[in-house]
């Protein structure tokens, strides 16, 4: 639902959406905004992990769009890779190959609406954690009683 109204309000603004796999992406200004709700209650955001059953297409969006790895031991050449592993890092081309990907990670639930927000450059790690180049925790408006 936030990734539809991510969308819908890009259109509102003129900024650019864009249909990846069958799920529309904001673009602004060559970043794609990907929404992540990483828990259903308070946590912090380093407890956050993609989840084991996670579809091949988020895991290409981070491996193309997000930021690069920091420098292993050694690089894999393109003659020893599988393709596999030159498919989850080749850019979607309805993304574009210099369009970045922006996380907004958030924790939330039914009653009490969003806990906490961040947003920032995110690389997916192969235990399927998240170590963050730059982050920033935004403000979360208080929820409104009716």
């Amino acid at each position: 639902m936030v990734r539809e109204n991510l969308a819908e309000t890009a259109r509102e603004l003129g900024q650019a959406v864009r249909d990846v796999r069958g799920y529309e992406y904001a673009v602004i200004n060559d970043h794609a905004l990907f929404p992540f709700r990483y828990a259903d209650r308070p946590r912090p955001l380093d407890r956050a992990r993609l989840p084991a059953n996670a579809s091949p297409t988020r895991h290409r969006l981070f491996r193309a769009h997000g930021p690069q790895p920091p420098e292993g031991l050694f690089d894999v050449s393109e003659d020893l890779a599988t393709e596999e592993y030159l498919g989850l890092h080749e850019a979607f081309e309805e993304l574009g190959a210099s369009t970045r990907l922006v996380c907004v990670f958030f924790t939330s639930d039914a009653e009490d609406g969003i806990h906490a927000i961040h947003w920032g450059d995110a690389h997916l790690e192969p235990d399927r954690t998240f170590t963050w180049p730059y982050r920033e925790q935004l403000p979360v408006a208080p929820v409104q009683l009716e």
